[in-house]
């Protein structure tokens, strides 16, 4: 399998964490990820969620790149309808300037929130809507060619922070061929579009300054381990852990309880959320990722560790850099 291989880190606090708990779990995380060989790492922004803690996204970039001295770190991604182009300009080109070479600035138009965390973000609900003239004037402030006439990101300015569009659907496919960026679908956890807009997405790829062909990265979820029954096990704790999170509303449910809203149709977006998952050995997993790649035509994959245990979290990335033979 040609495809790069990349990481999503989902900033998690596990079950008695703290956020400064996590923080250090994703500067080891990093370390290891770039001495395997893994391409980048990207953190999303997310608000009003108490079990991620990569809302302000920036900051956490900066801080585990001073912690690490290589690997490709960046935002997949910053949803840029709750800011300002002009900020983001000063706030990557600020990173780009402390580490030159090595960020990366991943695009959504979706709050990361709900109604309420909103409009406590100062959001307006038609803001989605100018995504794509935000996406523009955001590119002028980094490469040096503003849009607003007598304003200059500072630092940013000529950073040339590379853009990359994040979507699940048509609407960021069809952006990201027009503007001739990257493509960054989020299959690991809305897979239902993913061979579609993926296919429109290289159908109608326009070339531009940034990128001559097109480039798809598709999220995928991976949990390795050296045997089977581990690995399903990982699996089974994780698609529990995210049904009690989305499904339990704040109940305070048994593992049977939980394991019976699986099974019931409202499960079936829980388990249809996982969709695409490598689970296994690292013959499995190995096998898996190269028909998935096949089907999304990607690129490179950002994989995904969801396993709830630290340890087996670590492991499933280790699993996989030493079968991929990424390190060497």
């Amino acid at each position: 399998m040609s495809v790069a291989l990349s990481v999503l880190d989902l900033a998690h606090i596990g079950d008695g964490e703290t956020a400064a708990e996590s923080f250090a779990h994703s500067i080891k995380l990093a370390q290891h990820a770039e001495q395997w060989g893994y391409r980048r790492i990207w953190y999303a922004e997310h608000h009003n969620m108490p079990t991620i803690a990569s809302s302000a996204t920036s900051v956490l970039i900066g801080h585990v790149a001073a912690h690490t001295s290589k690997i490709r770190l960046g935002a997949g991604g910053i949803m840029l309808p709750n800011h300002s182009p002009l900020t983001i300009a000063e706030q990557f080109g600020t990173l780009e300037t402390l580490f030159p070479g090595r960020i990366d600035l991943g695009l959504g138009r979706a709050p990361g929130s709900d109604q309420r965390t909103m409009r406590a973000l100062r959001r307006d609900p038609t803001s989605a809507d100018a995504f794509p003239q935000d996406v523009l004037e955001l590119q002028g402030y980094l490469t040096g060619q503003t849009r607003i006439t007598g304003v200059n990101a500072t630092p940013g300015h000529g950073t040339n922070v590379p853009l990359y569009v994040l979507g699940s659907s048509m609407f960021g496919a069809q952006l990201a061929a027009l503007l001739g960026l990257p493509y960054a679908f989020a299959s690991h956890f809305a897979p239902d579009a993913l061979e579609a807009a993926v296919a429109t997405y290289r159908k109608e790829f326009q070339p531009s300054e940034q990128l001559a062909e097109p480039h798809v990265i598709a999220g995928v979820n991976v949990i390795a381990a050296d045997t089977t029954e581990y690995a399903q096990q990982q699996a089974l704790e994780a698609k529990r852990y995210r049904a009690g999170r989305i499904l339990a509303q704040g109940r305070d449910l048994t593992t049977e309880q939980i394991d019976a809203l699986l099974e019931s149709p409202a499960g079936a977006q829980v388990n249809n959320m996982t969709k695409y998952s490598a689970v296994g050995t690292a013959s499995e997993v190995d096998a898996y990722l190269r028909d998935f790649a096949q089907r999304a035509r990607a690129d490179e994959l950002m994989v995904v560790s969801s396993a709830t245990d630290r340890t087996a979290w670590l492991r499933s990335l280790e699993i996989l850099a030493e079968v991929r033979g990424l390190g060497a």
